[in-house]
């Protein structure tokens, strides 16, 4: 049983997941706003009690690892930290960067399409600002570095897209002010930002493809991903 924690912005997001059966089993999505150490822990009880799940059954663990607030990323990998080495069974565990969950359900659909656009994932950093990362539909499982993101404001973002000439799928939450900015550029796709709240549904099924692969992470190797955004 895999259960998949996600604090790393104001949206939490927590999932429990069927390994086994590849199988969502629950999933609760918030407007935590700066509550996350008081909600996280009594939502992951109440999913746990809801499915007559056990803390012993609890076999993997993941999290998003940023970028986001500096303080709600390590709520959520203090919290799986604390429950690996509290839970007898010695879980798996697992850090995804938060534009890698974000870009997942798109990444799924882009794979089909001739030919496969990028997919363009980004969050709102603040004053202003974006974090953003490029992803391909043929490497799903890429986990990218801090180098491998980028930050900036809107002017910024919006050169970095118009350099790229081929199709690009834009997702992130809805964001009035980047709609606008994108309206003119052809070669990009705007995608609905529902879908691309980093929901823990999101964030534990493209665990599960990791852990699968053989991918883990341990308790030292398990670190926040913050980026220079100066």
């Amino acid at each position: 049983m895999l259960l998949a924690l996600d604090t790393a912005t104001r949206t939490a997001s927590l999932a429990l997941y069927e390994l086994e059966e590849d199988r969502l089993l629950a999933e609760e999505t918030w407007l935590a706003h700066r509550r996350q150490t008081q909600d996280l822990l009594p939502t992951a009880q109440r999913i746990l009690e809801r499915q007559g799940v056990g803390p012993e059954q609890v076999t993997a663990l993941a999290v998003t690892t940023g970028p986001g607030s500096f303080t709600g990323v390590r709520i959520a990998i203090s919290v799986a930290k604390g429950m690996a080495l509290g839970l007898a069974s010695g879980p798996r565990l697992l850090g995804l960067p938060t534009l890698s969950v974000t870009a997942a359900p798109w990444l799924r659909v882009a794979i089909t399409c001739d030919p496969p656009p990028l997919v363009v994932a980004f969050i709102q950093a603040g004053r202003g600002r974006y974090n953003w990362a490029t992803f391909s539909p043929a490497d799903l499982l890429h986990r990218p570095g801090a180098e491998e993101h980028r930050a900036g404001p809107l002017p910024d973002f919006v050169r970095a897209l118009e350099a790229t000439q081929q199709p690009l799928w834009l997702v992130g939450e809805e964001d009035p002010a980047l709609a606008q900015a994108v309206r003119a550029l052809p070669q990009v796709t705007l995608l609905d930002g529902a879908l691309s709240w980093r929901r823990g549904g999101h964030l534990a099924w493209l665990a599960a493809r990791h852990f699968a692969a053989g991918h883990r992470d341990s308790l030292d190797s398990l670190r926040p991903l913050y980026l220079n955004t100066l």
